[in-house]
C-alpha cells in the first residue's frame, strides 16, 4: 500500500517512513503544503498522513481542499495541539481519525491499517505464517490454535519480522519499531525480547542472520 506523509519536522518525517516502510508500506514523503499538492496530483495513496502546522499553509486548509475537490482518501491528521477543538475541526472538515503528538509508531501503523480496511470493507487483517498467526486488529498472536502471551515490544519485533516473510530486518530497524522517539536505547535490548519470543514460540520461528539482522522462519 502506498501512502503520503506530510509533515515538516525533517527527523520524524525519516522516522516515520523508515518505520512504516518496515511495517511494508510503500511511502511518499514531503514536507509542505505544495509538494503535497503536487504529489498527490501525480500520484495515488492508499492513504495519507497529515500534520496540521505545516510552513507554507495549515493543514486543515489542506485537508478541506482535497475534500472539496473530490479527493475521498483516508485522511489521518498529525499535531502537537491536542485540543479538542483541534479534534472536531479536523474530523469535521474531513478527517478520518486523528494522533496528537508525542505518538507510538505502532499505534500509527495500526490506525492506518484500521483505515485501509475500512475502505477495503473488511473487518480484521490476520498474518498467516504456518501455524503463526498474528491478528493486527486485536494484536493478537496464534500459535497452532493456541493464544501466545506477548509483550508491546515483542509484539511490534514479531509483527516487524512477521510483515516481511523472507526479509532479513536489521537489529536497528527493529530498534526503531521498540522504542519511542526520546526512549533511550538499550544496548542489547533487541536480542532480549527476541529470546523471550523464542522462549514462547520455538527457538526455530526467529532465525539469526549472522552480521545482518533477524528473519522469520518461513514454514
Amino acid at each position: 500500500m502506498r501512502i503520503l506523509i506530510v509533515e515538516d519536522d525533517e527527523v520524524l518525517r525519516d522516522g516515520l517512513s523508515a518505520g512504516l516502510s518496515l511495517d511494508g508500506f510503500e511511502v511518499d514523503a514531503v514536507s509542505n503544503c505544495a509538494d503535497a499538492r503536487a504529489v498527490t496530483a501525480s500520484a495515488d495513496h492508499a492513504a495519507i498522513v497529515l500534520d496540521i502546522g505545516l510552513p507554507d499553509g495549515s493543514g486543515l486548509d489542506l485537508l478541506g481542499e482535497w475534500r472539496r475537490a473530490g479527493v475521498s482518501t483516508p485522511i489521518l491528521l498529525l499535531t502537537a495541539r491536542n485540543m479538542v477543538s483541534d479534534r472536531i475541526d479536523g474530523l469535521d472538515g474531513g478527517a478520518d481519525d486523528y494522533l496528537g503528538k508525542p505518538f507510538d509508531l505502532s499505534e500509527l501503523s495500526a490506525r492506518l491499517r484500521a483505515l485501509l480496511r475500512r475502505c477495503d470493507g473488511r473487518a480484521e487483517s490476520v498474518i498467516s505464517l504456518g501455524g503463526l498467526h498474528i491478528n493486527e486488529a486485536r494484536r493478537i498472536v496464534a500459535l497452532d490454535g493456541h493464544e501466545v502471551s506477548v509483550s508491546r515490544r515483542e509484539y511490534a519485533i514479531l509483527h516487524a519480522l512477521a510483515s516481511r516473510p523472507g526479509h532479513v530486518i536489521s537489529r536497528g530497524q527493529l530498534e526503531d519499531r521498540i522504542y519511542g522517539w526520546n526512549d533511550e536505547v538499550e544496548s542489547n535490548a533487541v536480542e532480549v525480547h527476541i529470546h523471550k519470543l523464542r522462549a514462547k514460540l520455538g527457538k526455530e520461528m526467529i532465525l539469526t542472520v549472522r552480521g545482518e539482522g533477524y528473519r522469520i522462519a518461513q514454514s
